[in-house]
């Protein structure tokens, strides 16, 4: 039986999408394809979610989006980091690998981990 995939923490998606725009700036569509490919398909990230984070995003300075045109040909809002959301992503990496690191220890305990 096919598995859907997982939702996304509330919080994660500000910090998948940084990491996407760390790599290049893109519009909306492709960060969400990037995230689903470097997740190797386990991540998917909605079209109602994405675009809610991407203008907030860029509302706190994290990001700047210019108009430009896609693949396609159409005309396409192109996302980028700012130094700002650098710093802003560096800081939710270190968030999450301390957050992972004690979901890791509570999920051991069963294992005598602890």
């Amino acid at each position: 039986m096919p598995r859907n995939p997982p939702e996304l923490l509330q919080g994660t998606l500000d910090m998948l999408i940084l990491t996407a725009l760390s790599l290049q700036p893109m519009h909306g569509w492709g960060v969400a394809q990037r995230i689903q490919q470097i997740s190797r398909e386990s991540l998917q990230v909605n079209q109602g979610s994405l675009y809610p984070a991407l203008r907030r995003l860029e509302y706190g300075g994290w990001v700047r989006a210019e108009w430009g045109t896609s693949e396609n040909n159409r005309k396409a809002k192109y996302y980028s980091l700012t130094a700002r959301g650098r710093r802003r992503l560096e800081q939710e990496r270190e968030l999450w690998r301390r957050f992972s690191t004690g979901v890791e220890l509570v999920l051991a305990a069963d294992r005598g981990g602890v």
